[in-house]
């Protein structure tokens, strides 16, 4: 390995400490004090230098084929920056620990010679690429490089690298799970065996004539061309057939892997492409440039976590987006529908509030706390879902998905901008009576069960419980809002297992498992099957969410005393239902102040819950299906003078035809999404 000298040194005095002279070694270290110090000079300066000394440039040329001679580089061409693995999870630990502990290469390469001499590859190539291009066509002829392209060794390592990758894409695309993912092809002769064969004629030609060039005239080319077209189009294909029919994380994969192998397929066939003489230099200057790129990326942690985890965000808001069409109510008859079934949602939450209460008053660990907590909430959760009643809160994340799809697939102009404000106005209006609903019918329920059961057993079981219980809901006395926030980032949480089954459950044919099970036909019947079939599609993804859901809002608060964290979770209508406990429990002995910011606290609690789902899974959304964030403001705006024009349709359910048909094209003609044998 090399010495890195600290000094900062001027280049032209390292070129002569060490090329002033024919130097026959194959040290790294004369490169890696060059490419240290070079920034640090004047190009200018170089470029006169080098000219002026022509004995010190030809001897410098003469140590840099030296080095670089018989090191191959076409692992810097196919495994840099490209997928090794056939999951995520394997390539990101491979990734963090190539970042911690650099693996040991082979010392023989081009790969370990770009590691060794440069320390930091992006700021080189950055350096190299911001200079003018005539400035450094100069320096690679001044150098005797600028026809590198044409080297015999080098089109060997770029035909070998062109069948590698070839060779590689064949074996990912012919995985049977790969090729389901586009039945449309199955008509069609396979774009990748035709791809391997035109390269086979390419390798055939440089067999025959060492000095062959391509031409982008020529057949052979054109034909490359064409067929990597083919496939890059299936690769497109089949992420956008995932809505339709689901995908897993490998085939996610192994998608993106074929996509960078053909991309980087076409980078070398770039570069080997040569048209005319002033080409030769330009492609020298590019293979030079992408072996830099390419290494400088090769353990990029973000890159990784965006590509791989893009199409797998866009599908799980596409199921949910699914859903969140149900929460967006236009006539007066949808919008008295949505406060009923709120309403009956606030009764089950008035329950369960009550529950809460005993469970936490009972002898036990903090574990056996969790436990029933976690009962208490996925239990009731489940039965407001199965009963088609309505959580206001769990509203947010599924029409984030719907908005952020609506935005996505259509034209955005003025005149959509207009619609989507006024979808906007019919979603929030959705939202504030599934509030009303939750929270009008919470406070009565509870404060009415704890009353009976202190007729029935003489005792008010909330008395004393009810000093904490109103601390808690006074956010100046308590960390109320940090807790509402909590609870919304569970919300997100839950929208996002619940796109994630509705993925898998598209993906493995769960639904069609079910209907044509042998064991159910035989012993219930095809009917009874089918109908099973239907309840699992309809309602497992909603099921699992909500219980999940509890989950999470029952371990919260016991996790947090057992870390000795102030962790807890505000829920607006469990919020509601509290607050009722904490005034009987007292009596209603209050003074003006504690009553008042209680009931102010409920709705700052949901404007917390909604705002943190909302915008987190708002966020996803747009990542996932890459909103031009730019349009963000504007619509905003649009939004905001749509308000001050119309305030009442935030909250009452005013109609206007054109608007609401608009509306309700731009949601049907982007959310439906249905699953699809294959």
């Amino acid at each position: 390995m090399p010495s890195y000298n600290r000094i900062k040194l001027d280049f032209n005095t390292v070129v002569t400490k060490y090329f002033s002279f024919q130097n026959e070694t194959k040290s790294l270290e004369p490169l890696v004090e060059l490419v240290r110090n070079i920034r640090h000079t004047d190009f200018d300066e170089i470029l006169d230098f080098l000219r002026n000394h022509t004995e010190i440039a030809k001897n410098f040329s003469h140590y840099l084929k030296n080095i670089f001679q018989d090191k191959p580089f076409n692992l810097s061409l196919t495994e840099a920056n490209i997928l090794s693995e056939n999951a995520f999870y394997p390539e990101f630990k491979k990734r963090i620990l190539n970042k911690i502990l650099p693996a040991v290469e082979n010392e023989n390469t081009v790969w370990f010679l770009v590691d060794a001499v440069s320390v930091r590859p992006k700021r080189d190539l950055e350096y190299f690429q911001n200079l003018e291009p005539e400035k450094l066509t100069e320096f690679f002829q001044l150098l005797d490089i600028d026809r590198l392209i044409l080297k015999r060794n080098v089109k060997l390592e770029l035909l070998f690298s062109l069948n590698i990758l070839a060779w590689r894409v064949i074996g990912n695309a012919m995985d049977v799970e790969v090729v389901n993912m586009a039945p449309e092809y199955r008509k069609f002769d396979n774009p990748f065996i035709a791809l391997q064969n035109e390269l086979d004629i390419l390798n055939e030609n440089f067999k025959q004539n060492e000095h062959f060039v391509l031409h982008s005239k020529d057949e052979n080319y054109k034909q490359i061309k064409v067929y990597m077209q083919q496939c890059l189009d299936f690769v497109t294909l089949s992420f956008k057939n995932a809505s339709r029919y689901g995908i897993s994380s490998k085939i996610n994969q192994s998608l993106l892997k074929i996509r960078q192998q053909l991309l980087r397929m076409e980078a070398i066939l770039g570069v080997m492409t040569i048209d005319e003489d002033e080409e030769i230099v330009d492609n020298s200057k590019q293979l030079f440039f992408n072996i830099l790129e390419f290494k400088s990326h090769k353990n990029n942690i973000r890159e990784l976590i965006a590509d791989s985890t893009t199409l797998l965000s866009h599908l799980i808001t596409n199921h949910t987006a699914e859903t969140g069409t149900r929460y967006i109510t236009t006539s007066s008859r949808d919008y008295l529908k949505m406060f009923m079934k709120a309403s009956a949602g606030g009764v089950i939450v008035g329950c369960l509030v009550v529950l809460k209460l005993f469970f936490g008053s009972s002898a036990g660990s903090d574990f056996s706390h969790a436990i029933l907590y976690s009962f208490n909430y996925a239990m009731g959760f489940i039965m407001i879902y199965l009963m088609n009643f309505t959580l206001a809160t769990k509203q947010p994340a599924m029409t984030a998905a719907t908005m952020a799809k609506v935005l996505s697939e259509n034209e955005n102009t003025q005149k959509n901008y207009v619609d989507f404000a006024h979808l906007v106005s019919k979603l929030f209006r959705t939202q504030f009576i599934a509030f009303m609903g939750n929270v009008f019918l919470a406070f009565p329920v509870a404060l009415a069960i704890i009353y009976g059961l202190d007729v029935l057993f003489q005792q008010n079981f909330a008395a004393d419980k009810a000093t904490q219980i109103l601390e808690q809901h006074d956010p100046f006395h308590s960390k109320a809002i940090l807790h509402a926030c909590i609870a919304g980032f569970f919300l997100f949480i839950s929208g996002l297992i619940s796109g994630n089954v509705a993925n898998s459950s598209v993906f493995y044919h769960i639904p069609k498992r079910i209907a044509k099970n042998p064991f159910l036909n035989h012993f219930l019947g095809q009917q009874t099957a089918q109908r099973i079939s239907d309840y699992y599609a309809r309602n497992w993804a909603g099921l699992v969410s909500n219980f999940w859901f509890g989950v999470f809002l029952g371990v919260t608060g016991p996790i947090g005393l057992f870390l000795g964290l102030d962790l807890d979770i505000r829920h607006i209508t469990f919020a509601a239902g509290n607050v009722a406990l904490g005034f009987y429990g007292k009596g209603f002995d209050l003074d003006t102040y504690t009553v008042l910011i209680s009931l102010a606290t409920v709705f700052i609690i949901g404007f917390f819950n909604f705002t943190v789902s909302f915008g987190l899974s708002m966020f996803l959304a747009f990542r996932s299906r890459k909103v031009n964030l730019g349009e963000v403001k504007e619509i905003y705006r649009e939004i905001l003078r749509y308000f001050l024009k119309n305030p009442l349709r935030f909250f009452l359910p005013i109609q206007s035809t054109d608007l609401d048909i608009r509306a309700k094209e731009m949601v049907e003609n982007t959310v439906a999404t249905k699953s699809e044998d294959r």
